[in-house]
């Protein structure tokens, strides 16, 4: 599985006692989802804003239907999103310094321990942002003219046609998007049965 734990935690600018991070915790070292291989053995904890403000978008590279689409996300380009990934560094190094991990750990390589400061967090944070592949909303749901789907996950003046996935949630839900997508489906199977 690779991410063996996890959990769910409240940023300083967590609203109504809802938890704005999601950590994952994995029992090797990871970097660029195991691209960049480091040396040596491990751990590595994983913080996820869960509501990110930035808003990216996919766009046609060309006429060729077969080219691929040119992908745009935008990672931070809300400044809410930075200052709850900073809190997220935190909360994972007092995760990391609580006395079970204490005679596991051999240091801390990245950020790495000179990293105290927002400047260097925010550097670090804006060179490492990536997915958590749980893309959302670029067929989303609602009314004519602001939406790509209707209630009954119709695509908006094609016929025949509709989009059953995560990408009709008008936003991220606050966790994995397994769940809600089944839920999708389930929900999807029953307007189309209905209408046969």
């Amino acid at each position: 599985n690779v991410a063996e734990a996890g959990g769910f935690a409240c940023s300083r600018h967590a609203r109504g006692g809802r938890p704005d991070l999601q950590f994952h915790f994995v029992p090797a070292l990871l970097d660029d989802h195991g691209r960049n291989k480091l040396p040596g053995y491990g751990y590595t904890m994983h913080a996820c804003a869960l509501r990110p403000e930035s808003r990216g978008r996919i766009e046609l590279a060309s006429a060729d239907p077969l080219a691929p689409p040119r992908i745009l996300p935008n990672y931070l380009s809300d400044p809410a999103d930075l200052p709850i990934l900073i809190d997220g560094i935190r909360i994972a190094r007092e995760i990391f310094a609580a006395a079970p991990f204490a005679r596991y750990s051999a240091g801390e390589l990245l950020p790495g321990p000179d990293a105290r400061d927002e400047a260097a967090l925010t550097g670090f944070i804006r060179r490492k942002a990536e997915t958590i592949y749980h893309p959302v909303g670029t067929c989303r749901r609602g009314r004519e003219g602001e939406a790509v789907v209707d209630a009954r996950l119709k695509v908006h003046g094609i016929a025949g046609l509709r989009v059953i996935d995560a990408s009709i949630m008008p936003r991220l839900v606050s966790g994995n998007t397994n769940a809600p997508t089944i839920a999708i489906a389930e929900k999807g199977a029953d307007l189309v049965l209905a209408e046969t």
